[in-house]
């Protein structure tokens, strides 16, 4: 496992760094090597330094006062080791920020508050298919400290330079320290999940209408349940996302912390209420879709049924013919109406006349 990771560590900077982003963050100086994409002070809601390296944030941070507010994109162990020797991160904490695939939580390292969170965004497709990809998912993660929040995020969606540009613009919530940064990070985030349910809503209804419509000739109802265990899927992985941040959040609004301003603590009662609404929201999808998924197996079945009630009552009507036919077929000198000149006439009557009796008895039960 240890040479996987290392393979997988010497790989992912050359790979990051050959590519763009989706969400390019311009502050990021494309000549340099480094995976921190901003590092700023803050002094009383405002933007004290510009372009400085973590150490000399810190040393400015303890000199001046304030806080530094430091943003990495995908580090490697060693891009990162100096960061967390800087800032006294723990060793647990950085293994889980340096290689990801975290489940959202919240845990407490002596001073420092580490935070994940998943990040949710919604892949826009123009049908919905059995093999389409409905969200993506990233990570935050945050490192609180009393006067540092370091942000590391995994994925090509869920930049926070547009968060940082908005914290900057109202200084009075940005005074209140590291917990500010880190409520509106928190709140960004339920914010997506928030926007990526409605467009699930979407696609779900879209699937719904699907199922009970009336099928067009030449459909079967029995190729929804690609696309809607394709959806469900989709939806679990949006589960795993909001379902253990619940408690974390519950944590951040109601236990006292002394890294949290108390004043920013009642804001996070408001993500902890979204995040909860959205909550219900995946679990009733999950529900929803389960139900959706029976009644198209249970429709498909009914088809099957309805297609089998056809075979038979053609093989029935069919039977009558090859039976009459079978018996004039034998070989016996003395059969009925052999020297008859009106016997295939009449033969040939009756059989269509049994036949058209028997479709027509079929036709009244629905089998036909």
């Amino acid at each position: 496992m240890s040479m996987i990771r290392d393979l997988r560590a010497a790989v992912r900077p050359a790979l990051r760094r050959s590519t763009t982003p989706y969400d390019y963050d311009p502050t990021r100086d494309p000549s340099s090597n480094s995976a921190v994409v901003d590092c700023a002070v803050y002094r009383d809601g405002k933007r004290a330094s510009d372009h400085v390296s973590p150490a000399e944030a810190m040393r400015r941070v303890r000199t001046d006062g304030g806080f530094a507010w430091i943003g990495l994109h995908e580090p490697t162990e060693r891009e990162f080791s100096g960061i967390a020797k800087e800032f006294g991160l723990h060793p647990l904490a950085v293994e889980d920020a340096v290689h990801a695939h975290q489940r959202p939580k919240l845990e407490r390292y002596d001073d420092t508050l580490f935070t994940v969170f998943k990040t949710i965004h919604y892949v826009e497709h123009a049908e919905l298919t059995a093999t389409s990809e409905v969200v993506e998912t990233g990570e935050v993660m945050c490192f609180t400290g009393p006067d540092f929040i370091i942000t590391v995020r995994h994925g090509g969606q869920g930049s926070l330079r547009a968060l940082r540009h908005r914290l900057q613009d109202d200084p009075e919530l940005l005074a209140k320290g590291p917990s500010a940064v880190l409520h509106a990070i928190a709140d960004q985030v339920v914010d997506g999940y928030i926007a990526v349910a409605d467009a699930v809503q979407d696609d779900i209804d879209e699937v719904e209408i699907d199922v009970f419509s009336a099928p067009s000739k030449g459909s079967s109802r029995g190729g929804d349940a690609g696309r809607i265990y394709q959806l469900k899927r989709e939806v679990l992985e949006f589960k795993r996302a909001v379902t253990p941040l619940m408690r974390p959040m519950q944590q951040l609004s109601e236990r006292p912390m002394r890294l949290v301003d108390p004043d920013i603590q009642k804001y996070f009662r408001d993500v902890a209420d979204h995040l909860a609404r959205v909550h219900e929201q995946v679990v009733s999808f999950d529900d929803l879709l389960n139900s959706i998924l029976q009644a198209n197996l249970a429709q498909a079945s009914v088809a099957q049924n309805e297609d089998m009630r056809k075979i038979t009552s053609w093989a029935a009507i069919f039977a009558v013919p090859t039976m009459i036919a079978g018996i004039y077929g034998m070989n016996f000198t003395h059969m009925p109406e052999l020297k008859w000149k009106y016997g295939y006439p009449a033969v040939m009557v009756v059989t269509v006349s049994i036949c058209f009796a028997i479709h027509r008895g079929f036709k009244r039960n629905g089998w036909l």
